[in-house]
């Protein structure tokens, strides 16, 4: 029956189409083929054995390049292809190759300077041009409980309960440079690494104040280490805890439905700003401090998506 290119093309469409709704089994397969459609198409060519068993299902599944193990983790993909996050990531590209690399030192893999002895940065508008050292943030979280599971064991050892789960955690927060490895003083007495204690009763959770500590350290060493004419390009990816709203700023996350006599989301207390209707007209989120009913009250996610 595989020997048909088009009825086995039929059949693993047919296939790929259950997995969408769910898990498939081998059963499936023995389904397909028995199905009238296939069933057609068999006699019309003249294969007299038209049905299968489970067993010859699960060799085509092999033969598919179906395989039965556990799914695994792939990268989490959202408007990767939207049609402004292309045109971002093509002016950062050209940006990088035209006006960054250019004023930078490169190497190849074993480790040889590319450019020759004689190169010379760009001048700019006449401008002298400051030599770039591509600088990386870098993030790696350990747990107490990841290491190997396999290993040898002798028979004599007997079974012992293991831990649950991953364990407490540390995070490793540091910067590497294209010319000097891990980021330190010129003298190695002071480093950019930030080990942190993740957890409620630990160090907390990294965010936003923690990484620009950090980034205040880094350039510190960097300007010790690099010396005059030499300017560091940071780069960060877009991790959640990198990022940081105004403390006044508007979370609907945070809004109740109904009208709420302390209708702040921040610690510090700071009200929230007002938004900008339709319109282009100011709205302020909060009822007027004379207000009959509620003085000054926040008024409640429910009437403001009225008001707009």
């Amino acid at each position: 029956i595989l020997e048909d290119e088009d009825i086995s093309l039929e059949i693993q469409l047919k296939l790929s189409a259950r997995a969408k709704e769910g898990f498939i089994k081998a059963q499936d397969v023995v389904e397909i083929v028995a199905s009238p459609e296939i069933q057609t198409r068999l006699a019309a060519a003249g294969i007299q054995k038209r049905n299968i068993k489970e067993r010859t299902a699960r060799d085509w599944l092999q033969k598919f390049k179906w395989r039965y193990s556990k799914r695994k983790n792939g990268m989490y993909i959202d408007g990767h292809e939207r049609e402004d996050v292309v045109e971002y990531r093509k002016g950062f590209v050209k940006r990088f190759l035209t006006q960054y690399n250019p004023r930078m030192h490169t190497w190849d893999k074993v480790g040889n300077e590319t450019r020759p002895s004689t190169y010379v940065l760009p001048t700019p508008n006449g401008a002298r041009s400051c030599r770039l050292i591509l600088i990386t943030h870098d993030e790696s979280t350990f747990y107490l409980n990841d290491q190997r599971k396999t290993h040898w064991i002798h028979e004599s050892q007997k079974n012992e309960p293991q831990p649950k789960g991953d364990g407490a955690s540390v995070m490793i927060s540091d910067f590497l440079t294209s010319e000097w490895g891990l980021l330190k003083s010129r003298d190695g007495t002071r480093e950019a690494r930030v080990v942190f204690k993740v957890g409620k009763n630990r160090d907390g959770y990294f965010d936003n104040s923690d990484i620009l500590r950090q980034v205040d350290l880094a350039i510190d060493l960097f300007e010790d280490q690099a010396g005059p004419y030499v300017q560091g390009l940071f780069l960060f990816d877009n991790a959640p805890s990198h990022q940081k709203r105004h403390p006044n700023a508007r979370s609907a996350r945070h809004m109740p439905k109904n009208p709420k006599l302390n209708g702040v989301h921040h610690k510090e207390g700071l009200r929230m700003r007002p938004g900008v209707l339709p319109n282009g007209g100011i709205q302020s989120v909060y009822f007027p401090d004379d207000h009959p009913e509620y003085p000054g009250w926040f008024k409640g996610m429910q009437q403001i998506l009225k008001e707009r």
